[in-house]
């Protein structure tokens, strides 16, 4: 998790939020992480981070077994391209291949935000790695897409 951070804290205009007791954040939200595209350094109020890791089960969201020691899932908006790319689908389409949300080290789309475009790995390893780094600086480059033509 911590070289996944490092990793994705040294891409260009990253701003990284890691809530913890007494920040004022809630504390579901405590020990995961986010990644924002904020070359100001400000957490973006109209829009959602570009990649996130969650290190425990979410109501509504427990497939992903995340309450197993040591484990942890990273979450990538891919986009549609990058999604297709990876899954054979699009983002809306069934998924045929049903792929066990709480496999590890296995890339898939997201067991809850699969149909928006979102990519989610437990427990990246060798097997994820060179496609994380793709997926993670692309969701980067898309949302520094998205806020320069916001600025604009």
């Amino acid at each position: 998790m911590e070289e996944i951070i490092s990793f994705v804290d040294g891409l260009d205009g990253v701003l990284t939020l890691r809530p913890a007791p007494g920040d004022g954040s809630p504390e579901i939200s405590w020990g995961d992480a986010f990644f924002y595209y904020a070359p100001d350094g400000v957490v973006p109020t109209t829009t959602q981070p570009f990649a996130t890791i969650v290190t425990k089960n979410c109501p509504g969201d427990e497939a992903s077994r995340l309450d197993r020691a040591d484990t942890f899932r990273l979450n990538i908006a891919a986009g549609k391209e990058e999604f297709i790319r990876w899954t054979g689908h699009a983002p809306r389409d069934p998924d045929t291949a049903e792929v066990d949300p709480s496999a590890t080290d296995t890339l898939m789309a997201h067991p809850v935000y699969g149909a928006v475009g979102w990519l989610a790995v437990v427990n990246p390893g060798p097997g994820t790695d060179a496609a994380v780094r793709e997926l993670l600086r692309g969701a980067c480059h898309l949302a520094r897409t998205r806020h320069e033509r916001r600025a604009s």
